[in-house]
């Protein structure tokens, strides 16, 4: 039989995810909990079954769905695990120093568990690795250990796999993050400072955010919340009124060092993609073209005298990259507009893959949804002309030399 966790009587992890430049705030990744000091005079409390009751619903989403937090609790709960990753120095205990804590969420009854990439691993680049030992504890206290089957720095996903035997599982239902809007209710379940299985609720505040990866390239279409996330939560999921995981915690914006309200979370589709890969590989591979934009709007547009505000234009391209040696050009100078340095001169790219390319983050997208060694069509506005380019896509690297 497995002894439950121990908790430690005082740490707090450091594991710092990635920074902003903004003013005294921070963003760190949710991933690794503050400790709970045991030794307080807590009374104890017997155990017994608590009257259910009925709970008013709090909210409906814009597809007229009821929002009722204690539902989707409820039926969620059971799926959302704790995970405790130990490291080198970690000893036996997954809570002690060395260790990493998050969440995370049953996917299969097959015993697949995802979590986050930053708590199951160490590491920058290429010398990432996974930790020596995992294992996860679920809301009834049992804890059984899980191997990691890969994990992906791109979209900070990671992929576990408990013996399906061992317990009973409670796989969650997956949404699609495609279809979430602005203001529509969401519940957040996890570890925040290791106090597991807790629940707490907001709004999706915006979507399609840039958010920081473990690389040096950017996660697109994240979801952020001013649902409460803090550290320990990382990994766990997001819950749509269905009680749909559209979302996996992932980082937050603080002044604090805890919640300020600003929360952010892998949208599930983007995991799900990740998953199928480490699936069936174990790692995975994404596209890559090579070159940083510049969004164009109304106002620039106007200023470097283009007929349209059509595309973004080629700030800078990788040097020996699959955009390079296709021959798209970037930026040959900088001018000052609005305060911000533009750069000028390079191509600017209206349609990749036979899709448009509208915003900065259209074209990230769409790199991202072919396969490595597939040949695509680049529409180019040069000199006022357009021209159609062929690129060989490469394989993304961890960390760039020059961009």
């Amino acid at each position: 039989m497995t002894e439950p966790f121990e908790r430690p009587s005082s740490r707090i992890s450091s594991r710092v995810l990635a920074v902003a430049l903004a003013g005294a705030a921070i963003m760190v990744g949710a991933g690794c909990a503050e400790s709970q000091d045991s030794s307080g005079d807590a009374p104890a409390i017997e155990s017994g079954k608590v009257e259910s009751r009925t709970v008013d619903s709090v909210a409906v989403d814009p597809s007229g769905n009821v929002f009722n937090p204690a539902e989707i609790y409820e039926n969620a709960a059971d799926g959302v695990i704790a995970v405790g990753a130990i490291f080198g120095d970690g000893g036996s205990n997954p809570f002690g120093s060395g260790a990493a804590q998050g969440s995370g969420f049953v996917l299969s009854e097959d015993g697949e568990i995802v979590t986050n990439a930053h708590v199951i691993t160490d590491g920058e680049g290429e010398a990432r690795t996974p930790a020596e030992e995992v294992f996860v504890e679920f809301r009834n206290g049992e804890v059984i250990p899980a191997e990691v089957i890969g994990f992906d720095p791109f979209t900070d996903t990671g992929l576990l796999k408990v013996d399906p035997d061992a317990i009973d599982l409670q796989p969650l239902p997956i949404g699609n993050s495609d279809r979430l809007v602005v203001g529509e209710p969401l519940a957040v379940i996890g570890s925040p400072f290791g106090e597991d299985s807790s629940l707490s609720t907001g709004i999706v505040s915006q979507i399609a955010r840039s958010i920081r990866s473990l690389t040096d390239f950017r996660i697109e279409g994240a979801i952020q919340t001013d649902a409460s996330i803090n550290p320990g939560n990382s990994g766990g999921p997001m819950l749509d009124s269905n009680g749909d995981v559209i979302g996996i915690s992932q980082q937050i914006i603080t002044r604090s060092g805890a919640n300020d309200g600003v929360g952010f979370g892998v949208p599930i589709n983007s995991v799900i993609q990740s998953v199928e890969q480490l699936r069936e590989q174990g790692e995975v591979r994404y596209a890559y073209i090579g070159v940083s934009t510049q969004a164009i709007y109304r106002q620039l547009a106007e200023r470097l005298g283009l007929d349209s505000a059509e595309g973004v234009i080629v700030a800078e391209v990788v040097d020996g990259g699959p955009a390079d040696r296709a021959g798209i050009k970037g930026g040959k100078r900088e001018i000052e507009f609005q305060g911000a340095r533009i750069p000028i001169g390079g191509d600017i790219i209206v349609e990749a893959a036979g899709e448009e390319v509208v915003e900065a983050e259209d074209l990230g997208r769409i790199i991202a949804a072919q396969r490595v060694g597939d040949t695509i069509e680049m529409v180019v506005i040069r000199d006022g002309r357009r021209e159609t380019i062929e690129v060989e896509l490469g394989e993304r690297p961890t960390a760039l030399d020059n961009g």
